[in-house]
């Protein structure tokens, strides 16, 4: 279906995505982006998932970042449009309606970190390299990567990476609190799915409603955002989910969500 992405369910609420260009350390030229586009916005919403798994082909990387021989030769609107594109993706993968875990399996560098910071929950191999170079190219990280890294690590950790261009490894970033888990390399994707499974025993409207108000409270005042969430949190209430997690709970029994 795609020249550069694969897709798989292994079951019927989770989905692994890997970008497919293995060969290249998995970086997002123009036609990859172009298909993250489609698979986001088209593909997606009609698979019925509960969370939806990220990470790269190979061994190597995740996504080692995008495509310097491209960008080099891009002018000032053909780079604009490559970065509105990136812009909305990862705008998109942060604002769909389920979680979505990046397993970092190997470089995560520049436009890969800013996927991966896209993403809901970060687990990574032992292998993993994660930052920020793109000040060594004269640019910086403007596909969301200096907005969400300075939200995930805190301002000054953030201004840091972005400022050095430091590659970390995996520790390290878990240290920061970059990723949530450091796994094996060869145990990285049944991690990732039993945490996967996990989620989807709870209800998926909660979990929805859960996200929309923490994504949401990160971008206003906090009372705003309180009373957001007793909003949310009242709309959610007043759905058949609930019905069912308390009757199951009650009953002793495993709760059945649609």
């Amino acid at each position: 279906m795609y020249d550069n992405l694969l897709f798989e369910k292994q079951d019927d609420y989770i989905g692994i995505l890997k970008i497919n260009r293995e060969k290249v350390l998995n970086v997002l030229n123009q036609a990859t982006i172009n298909e993250l586009w489609d698979f986001i916005y088209e593909y997606i919403p009609n698979q019925n998932l509960r969370v939806l798994i990220i990470t790269g082909s190979g061994s190597k990387a995740f996504v080692a970042g995008a495509d310097i021989n491209q960008m080099r030769n891009m002018d000032r609107d053909e780079f604009k449009e490559y970065c509105d594109t990136a812009h909305k993706i990862f705008n998109a993968i942060q604002s769909l309606d389920i979680p979505v875990i990046a397993a970092i399996n190997g470089y995560a560098l520049g436009g890969g970190c800013e996927l991966a910071c896209a993403c809901d929950i970060r687990i990574a191999s032992e292998n993993a390299k994660m930052g920020f170079p793109e000040v060594k190219l004269g640019i910086f990280p403007c596909w969301g990567g200096s907005q969400r890294a300075s939200r995930i690590l805190g301002l000054g950790k953030a201004k840091e990476l972005i400022f050095t261009g430091k590659i970390i490894n995996a520790q390290e970033a878990y240290n920061i609190g970059m990723i949530e888990k450091i796994t094996k390399q060869d145990e990285l994707i049944d991690e990732v799915l039993k945490l996967s499974k996990t989620i989807t025993k709870n209800s998926p409207l909660a979990i929805k409603y859960a996200k929309k108000a923490i994504n949401k409270g990160t971008e206003i005042r906090l009372p705003v955002a309180l009373r957001n969430e007793l909003e949310m949190g009242i709309d959610c209430f007043d759905c058949d989910d609930r019905i069912e997690g308390m009757s199951a709970f009650i009953e002793k029994r495993q709760a059945e969500f649609k």
